[in-house]
């Protein structure tokens, strides 16, 4: 999102985060902005009995938890290490300065933010299709229009089964049934248990 330079300049630091580390939890007063160098993050709530509704898998130059740093509210998500990672980080009211003498990186961050509520509304919208298929077809087209969680290479989604039954909020034994039936219509590719997608999937409606 933002050039390491300039938030090096403006004072940000890199912190070094290990594998399933919390970086920050639900509930949680905001102190940063953080943006991601390396590794994963995901970005998920948990309910009471320790199930997780993923929100988004955090890739390489993403920043995350930015709704508190605008409206000084509690994080509503947590970030955990979903791999060992490197973080940069900077100070939310030196990040706030920034922003103010750097207009262009306001809109862009409209954008951001626009984009991700955008994609909640379809997540919400496909929760009410009882179509497995769809649901994941949608997480599909949407990752493919913002070219996240693909290899630019060989189009391999980088997601595990288990990640993206969390992501639509279906059971883990139905995601790997459905990604069978779409590999045997054709929609994508299953080889050697890894998935690939190069175009957008039809959704058809049921």
């Amino acid at each position: 999102m933002i050039d390491i330079n300039l938030l090096l300049a403006w004072g940000a630091t890199y912190k070094k985060i290990s594998s399933g580390e919390t970086i920050f939890c639900e509930g949680q007063v905001c102190s940063y902005y953080f943006q991601l160098v390396s590794g994963t993050v995901r970005w998920i709530n948990i309910d009471a009995e320790g199930r997780e509704c993923i929100h988004s898998i955090i890739e390489p130059g993403e920043s995350f938890g930015e709704f508190p740093l605008f409206d000084d509210g509690p994080y509503a998500a947590s970030a955990i290490a979903e791999s060992d990672c490197i973080l940069i980080r900077l100070y939310k009211p030196t990040f706030i300065n920034l922003l103010k003498e750097n207009t262009n990186l306001l809109f862009d961050f409209t954008r951001l933010l626009t984009r991700r509520l955008r994609f909640r509304y379809s997540v919400i919208q496909s929760f009410a299709c009882h179509n497995p298929e769809t649901r994941i077809i949608n997480l599909i087209n949407h990752l493919k229009a913002e070219n996240k969680n693909f290899c630019k290479e060989c189009n391999q989604l980088k997601l595990t089964r288990q990640q993206i039954a969390y992501m639509t909020g279906l059971r883990v034994e139905t995601v790997i049934r459905t990604m069978r039936l779409m590999h045997e219509k054709g929609e994508l590719v299953i080889s050697k248990g890894k998935v690939y997608c190069k175009d957008m999937i039809e959704v058809i409606a049921t």
